[in-house]
């Protein structure tokens, strides 16, 4: 009698393979089909068998991207045929990964779904720096929210937003927002101290990571500057406060000596 395979959703997180879960990493090896999103690295590919057939199925912000209902179609297809998928997805699944969709139409064509959480990227790229999300001094909770806009939406309300996390003193981590910068410096500084830190980390935990620190208002001059782009995250609230004072005195001395 032939028996379905198995589906499970694995948060591959910010690219780093020692910030995988044990739970991650034993899914992956089980795996007979891998679906890969763009920003999984390739060390935490090589973690799947030999035997694996790996489906690349690109889903980058900003670039053309494999239609989600063809991801859907192949992963069903591969379940009843009996395989051991396992989608891969950068950071967690259910942050910004679109994992609720698969979930809800994997689950409404009768497949069993398994969900292993990730380490999110907006969480690695502020540790990568030796800052906290929430401090009791200067942020009583976080906000994560997205840049990048459904087609046909108007998106965030990025002036409540920004009135929101200054009353109630809270971090903003906005994911894939550089296309839009100007834009979201612009709307938050109705609400928001034009002097408020932001730091913007562009691959966060990888090896090729880089960042900058610098005040909401120069938000959209400093990618500019840096050349910083996609995957990016933007954290925007005092918890950077003492990186932005170091960054800022690093600019006077080298104003001094140059």
């Amino acid at each position: 009698m032939h028996r379905p395979g198995t589906c499970t959703l694995v948060g591959a997180g910010p690219g780093d393979p020692e910030l995988l879960t044990v739970k991650a990493v034993r899914a992956i090896a089980q795996a007979t089909v891998l679906m890969v999103d763009d920003l999984v690295s390739d060390d935490i590919v090589a973690l799947a068998p030999a035997s694996a057939r790996v489906v690349h199925v690109g889903k980058r912000g900003g670039c053309q991207s494999t239609p989600q209902a063809f991801i859907e179609k192949l992963m069903i297809q591969a379940v009843a045929n009996g395989e051991r998928v396992v989608r891969l997805k950068g950071g967690d699944p259910f942050v910004f990964g679109r994992g609720g969709e698969e979930v809800e139409h994997l689950q409404a064509a009768g497949v069993a779904v398994t969900v292993v959480n990730g380490i999110t990227a907006g969480l690695a790229a502020v540790t990568s720096l030796g800052v906290p999300l929430t401090h009791r001094e200067h942020a009583h909770g976080v906000v994560f929210v997205t840049g990048h806009a459904k087609p046909g939406s108007t998106g965030p309300d990025w002036a409540a937003l920004a009135h929101t996390c200054q009353q109630a003193r809270l971090t903003l981590v906005i994911y894939m927002g550089v296309s839009g910068a100007a834009h979201i410096q612009a709307q938050l500084l109705t609400g928001l101290p034009a002097c408020t830190p932001v730091a913007i980390v562009q691959h966060a935990s990888l090896p090729q990571q880089r960042h900058a620190v610098c005040e909401l208002q120069h938000l959209h001059a400093t990618l500019k500057a840096e050349q910083l782009g996609s995957p990016s995250v933007i954290v925007v609230g005092d918890v950077m406060q003492g990186l932005l004072a170091v960054a800022q005195g690093d600019q006077a001395v080298l104003q001094r000596t140059g």
